[in-house]
């Protein structure tokens, strides 16, 4: 039997556990004739407003566990379970057709997600066409009286092994006893690879044939730094891993040392380490993280967990409540960045071919000025409780950014006439995502106080492939050196100006990335909060001047992915050979540069020669 498997390390962590088969139940069912065509329907509105408590419950504890913007999932469901047009077509085909209510529910449902599932140009339909699968089982199980696998009631220590799991599904993983957990499909952009960073327990995803291989009960060892999963595992790799789990957990323990410490690289340059958040609930994840700033407050959930648009003192609550949370430190927020991949329900915007390069951002914004200056005038107003910067999305030109500027100082001097106070120290930036905005930031540079670089969108529109299809994904690549070319003016360009450049994208927290992009000059990483204290341990172990070097032979000298990816895996090795020669060597140091790529699958013999390594690294370090 296979017992090794590789797939796409999703969430930090190494688990040993039992594996726990997550399987489907059996949700077969017969179409039949049925006489009472409204008691079947009273059935089936009956089984609806039961999942929907169900999928209410779920949302509910998956804000207290995750975080509300990771709780954001379930309103779409709850959206489904409320839509009248399907519930309507659905009652109408068993009372026009006398068919029972599973007949009628799986025909209409199947036509919606088929109907979805066809716009492959369209990621955030296609996604909607899984939301519409969960919902649907969830309810046909109600119809059937099967009872659908609660993973909250596991009562051991366990890794769970799916073929996927949904949002429901992870949102119910109880940390106390789900160590992990291993899926068939999927990428590190997913519903459950993001929540699992979230509940901070180990995942890999994407394994490919995981359900095929394993069997409830089988010892199962989850690597979820390198993507490794081994099944039933010989005493030798169970003791090494051992060694590693208890490795990594020596070293997140060193992480949080640093809580309260500079972010500081080894010659001394000062960086600012800042956290993404999505709500104030949030601030608690950046706090007990240490960062230094919030470096992207996503304030799209304010108006997406939000029956209508958030009124000025609705937002005006929540922009104080962050500002006054991080006490004095700056927190950047992003204006309304809703369209492409989030929609409201009481905005209709119009149906487009590719809504991530439609009207969405700042180009609603300016087109609902009513909306935008409700905003910023909330922004303006809590400004006097903190160090606001404010952010302006999606910005392609000059002209966008001059129309926005000019709204915000119209609304300032309304507010000062009327005697509110607004602080006079905020600073007015641009997310740079969009390659036009990139290519003249020598312009832009000139017009407001900040750039942050939007990665994940500036790489896929780069590179023209979307990184959630997985026949081009291969094509989203952090370490082009086109993108760091990319990166690199845009920095450049605000220094030239005198002012700051922050990253805000997936990329800032890469621990690949990290060296290149210190070395570009970047003044200001923003992260998910989990990633904080390891990103600071890194940077320590930078010298910068050297990092320049390092980032200027990736685009002057490398020609692919691959080089550049070699070029700091030689430095990283540098780095470990020079501590070997020290009086103590950093031991957990070495393990954070031993890790591979998050992006590189490294082979069994790279992974054997590494490990050895740091074996002797570890006993050097106690001689």
């Amino acid at each position: 039997m296979k017992n090794h498997l590789k797939g796409i390390a999703a969430s930090d962590g190494i688990a040993i556990a039992k594996a726990y088969l997550l399987t489907e139940p059996d949700l077969s069912f017969e179409k039949r004739k049925v006489e009472d065509s409204e008691g079947e329907v009273a059935r089936l509105l009956e089984s609806f407003e039961t999942a929907k408590s169900e999928v209410s419950a779920i949302r509910e504890k998956a804000a207290v566990s995750l975080g509300e913007e990771e709780a954001q999932v379930f309103d779409a469901h709850l959206m489904v379970l409320s839509d009248p047009e399907m519930i309507e077509s659905m009652n109408a085909n068993i009372r026009d057709n006398g068919v029972n209510a599973e007949s009628a529910l799986s025909d209409v449902a199947g036509m919606f997600i088929g109907m979805f599932e066809a716009m492959e140009d369209n990621p955030y339909m296609q996604e909607r066409a899984a939301d519409i699968r969960d919902v649907t089982e969830r309810v046909l199980s109600h119809l059937l009286g099967v009872k659908i696998p609660n993973p909250s009631t596991i009562p051991e220590e366990v890794i769970v092994v799916a073929k996927d799991l949904t949002p429901s599904d992870t949102a119910q993983l109880n940390r106390d006893y789900v160590k992990g957990f291993v899926t068939d499909i999927g990428g590190r952009t997913s519903h459950s690879a993001i929540m699992a960073r979230s509940l901070e327990i180990p995942a890999i995803v994407g394994s490919k044939e995981i359900t095929q291989i394993v069997k409830d009960g089988d010892i199962i060892i989850l690597d979820g730094l390198d993507g490794d999963v081994f099944i039933n595992p010989d005493e030798e790799t169970l003791a090494a891993y051992k060694k590693k789990a208890e490795e990594f957990s020596a070293m997140q323990a060193e992480w949080h040392k640093l809580k309260n410490a500079n972010t500081v690289t080894a010659d001394g340059k000062h960086i600012e380490l800042a956290a993404n958040i999505g709500t104030p609930k949030d601030l608690e994840g950046v706090v007990a993280n240490g960062a230094e700033a919030v470096g992207l407050y996503r304030t799209e959930f304010l108006y997406m967990d939000s029956s209508d648009f958030p009124t000025e003192d609705e937002q005006f609550d929540a922009y104080k409540a962050v500002l006054e949370g991080m006490e004095g430190k700056p927190v950047v927020v992003r204006t309304m960045d809703i369209g492409g991949d989030k929609e409201l329900p009481y905005l209709e915007l119009p149906k487009e071919m590719n809504p991530f390069l439609g009207y969405r951002a700042i180009r609603i914004c300016l087109a609902e000025p009513e909306m935008f200056r409700t905003q910023l005038r909330a922004l303006l107003r809590a400004s006097v409780y903190g160090k606001l910067r404010i952010m302006f999305p999606m910005i392609a030109t000059l002209n966008e950014v001059r129309a926005a500027k000019a709204m915000l100082e119209e609304e300032k001097a309304n507010l000062l006439a009327d005697g509110v106070e607004v602080a006079d120290d905020i600073q007015v930036g641009i997310m740079i995502e969009i390659p036009a905005a990139a290519v003249l930031a020598h312009q832009f540079a000139k017009e407001v106080d900040f750039f942050s670089i939007g990665t994940n969108d500036l790489i896929q529109y780069t590179m023209a492939a979307d990184r959630m299809n997985q026949q081009v994904s291969y094509l989203y690549q952090p370490y082009n050196p086109a993108i760091l070319t990319l990166i690199k003016h845009v920095i450049d360009a605000s220094h030239a100006e005198g002012k700051w450049t922050g990253m805000c994208g997936e990329m800032a927290g890469d621990q690949t990335a990290v060296p290149l992009l210190v070395g570009l000059g970047l003044d200001e990483f923003s992260m998910s909060a989990s990633s904080v204290l390891k990103t600071r341990s890194l940077m320590k172990r930078l010298d910068s001047k050297e990092m320049e070097k390092l980032a200027d032979k990736a685009i002057n000298e490398c020609t692919t992915v691959e080089e550049v990816i070699a070029l700091v895996e030689e430095m990283k090795a540098k780095l470990v050979k020079a501590d070997s020669g020290a009086k103590r060597p950093g031991m957990l140091a070495c393990l954070v540069f031993l890790r591979a790529s998050e992006f590189k699958a490294i082979s069994e013999a790279e992974s054997i020669i590494s490990a050895g390594l740091f074996v002797w690294i570890y006993f050097a370090s106690r001689a």
